[in-house]
């Protein structure tokens, strides 16, 4: 059983529409400044079941199921099925369930626009040009996430600001976003993750062992060698760009363009 966190109040998980966060609240708890409990605890007391954990059961994602899971056992858990997942991640699914007794909403991309780009481009374009990444991104990934986040108010995502340069601004809990973000890791590093990781006995993604340090979609994620960031190991023949499919962060203005062009011709495509 998991030892549950001493919180207040308690936390029944209401369902409701997206209201503005309750100031009183807010200005009672420095949310820059919180810790991460503290930070969930307040996301879950105030969103409820309005709010989700959107995780690919990397290490921050699992460190910040586990806290939650020890808050409120209702709590709301996503992973996008992009169809280009690695089988241990699959593997991860099932270990979450047994381990906390939560069911993983899956979330998959439009099988129609897959047809589509899979027709128009071949099944693994990703590995041509960045713009045609960005595009198979786009179809098994952000727009599945789109169409998720149309149902809730605030979303909870296992971002740090020492991952990449594009994530160094990352606040603990982004207003202007929509839904609200919650980065409750923003001011973690490696180390703390590890940490919690180990004194907890939080379940690991098998690929770590392998010599994995950032896990997406088979075909695009390799183990990365000594002196290699945490991020190279994704879209590692890419030279020069960052290391983003356009969840979060943009992977640069031009490529952006082009590949909005391709995807309207995917969604043309489909009429």
């Amino acid at each position: 059983m998991l030892a549950p966190y001493d919180v207040s109040p308690v936390l029944d998980l209401p369902a409701g529409p997206c209201l503005a966060p309750d100031t009183r609240a807010c200005s009672s708890l420095d949310l820059e400044s919180a810790s991460v409990r503290q930070v969930l605890a307040w996301a879950i007391g105030e969103y409820g079941s309005s709010l989700a954990i959107g995780t690919s059961f990397q290490h921050e994602g699992m460190v910040i199921l586990d806290m939650a899971a020890r808050i409120s056992s209702d709590v709301r858990v996503f992973t996008l099925d992009t169809g280009r997942l690695p089988d241990e991640t699959y593997q991860m699914i099932e270990t979450v369930r047994e381990r906390y007794g939560i069911s993983i909403e899956m979330v998959s991309p439009d099988p129609e626009e897959v047809h589509a780009m899979v027709a128009q481009h071949g099944p693994n374009l990703f590995y041509r040009d960045v713009p045609q990444r960005l595009l198979c991104c786009h179809v098994r990934k952000n727009r599945p996430l789109e169409r998720k986040l149309a149902e809730l108010c605030a979303q909870v995502v296992g971002l740090r600001r020492d991952q990449t340069k594009a994530r160094t601004r990352i606040k603990k809990v982004d207003f202007s976003s929509t839904p609200v973000k919650i980065s409750p890791l923003a001011d973690w590093t490696r180390q703390q993750v590890d940490e919690y990781t180990r004194e907890h006995r939080v379940p690991q993604h098998p690929l770590y062992a392998q010599g994995y340090t950032s896990i997406g979609c088979g075909p695009c994620t390799r183990a990365v060698a000594p002196g290699e960031s945490e991020r190279d190991g994704r879209w590692w023949w890419e030279k020069q760009t960052e290391k983003e499919c356009g969840l979060h962060f943009s992977a640069g203005h031009e490529a952006q363009k082009k590949a909005d062009v391709l995807l309207s011709e995917i969604l043309s495509a489909r009429v």
